[in-house]
């Protein structure tokens, strides 16, 4: 069974830094993508920051230049440094994985999973 157990969200002033990190646990061949999703209070969940297999990004403007993702294909992590960090980014943050081959070889079915989502709060 695959789970994704993510880690690393509090509260923070604003300016100030957090980095989050995802692992994906079970047997698992490869992963495409993994990505970090927020949904702040009274909004609707959207994407902050992607990163396939290969290397490719993808960031929210609202994120450009303050967050960086990273990922380690060996260890089925991925990490969310996020710096510079405004009250407009306090949400509950949720990890995700796409294109994931379960199993020990290349002919497994494919899935997607989602974290349970970490809360972080940017206030003084």
């Amino acid at each position: 069974q695959v789970q994704l157990v993510e880690s690393g969200g509090g509260l923070v002033q604003p300016g100030g830094s957090l980095k989050l990190s995802c692992t994906a646990t079970g047997t698992i061949f490869s992963i495409f993508q993994m990505a970090w999703y927020r949904q702040g209070p009274g909004k609707q969940r959207e994407l902050v920051a992607s990163m396939t297999k290969s290397g490719t990004t993808n960031y929210a403007d609202s994120v450009q230049g303050r967050f960086t993702i990273a990922r380690d294909n060996t260890k089925k992590t991925v990490h969310l440094q996020m710096n510079n960090l405004k009250p407009e980014d306090t949400a509950v943050y949720i990890c995700n994985a796409d294109g994931v081959i379960v199993g020990s070889s290349s002919w497994g079915d494919e899935y997607e999973y989602w974290g349970q989502g970490t809360q972080v709060t940017v206030s003084s």
